[in-house]
């Protein structure tokens, strides 16, 4: 029996439209893993921009210390000054300098990398970047890893603040080796804060 001839178009058109719908297929595979590889590299742009802004700025007040040391006179610079927000901390006033004396704090071990990126952390902090070097040294010495599960919650409203945290986050499959896949950011305290790994 002879099979019509508008049967074996029918046919080819439909072997044709799904030779077309899985290429489709695969082209929107395609677009996708583009795009978050997009979105990858927009997140890696962000931390590098950030980076790159905040070498510009040490170089800046580098120089600047440089021209005011040797010119004695204060250095204007090319660009407009910020205002600086100011911010307040308290301290206890009912705690006596003489009881701290009998303190002993214990001092942790750390890779050179660990403490340049805990360093780096709290030089970032509105509040910590005004301490003394020793200060911050201290605070260094006496901070140590801890691992926490996911959904753990690391600080909430009402608890005590004498605790400074830094956490290390993973961004994702973020292609940076000289960050170790992972940046350091100070916790802000005043915020419920529930750490999701």
């Amino acid at each position: 029996m002879a099979v019509p001839r508008s049967a074996g178009t029918l046919r080819d058109l439909q072997l044709a439209l799904q030779l077309k719908i899985e290429e489709l297929r695969q082209r929107d595979s395609l677009i996708d893993e583009l795009e978050l590889e997009l979105d990858t590299k927009d997140d890696l742009i962000r931390l590098l921009q950030v980076e790159l802004d905040r070498h510009r700025r040490a170089s800046q007040q580098a120089a600047i210390a440089e021209e005011t040391a040797g010119t004695g006179a204060p250095a204007v610079p090319d660009e407009p000054q910020r205002i600086k927000r100011q911010a307040i901390s308290a301290e206890p006033t009912a705690l006596d300098p003489s009881q701290l004396t009998g303190v002993t704090l214990k001092s942790y071990c750390k890779t050179k990398e660990s403490s340049e990126r805990i360093q780096r952390a709290l030089m970032d902090n509105e509040f910590m970047k005004h301490l003394e070097h020793g200060q911050i040294l201290t605070i260094m010495d006496c901070m140590h890893p801890t691992s926490l599960t996911k959904g753990c919650c690391v600080i909430q409203e009402g608890d005590d603040g004498s605790t400074v945290y830094v956490l290390e986050v993973q961004i994702g499959s973020l292609p940076v080796p000289w960050l170790m896949k992972t940046t350091i950011r100070w916790l802000h305290l005043d915020a419920p804060v529930h750490l999701v790994m």
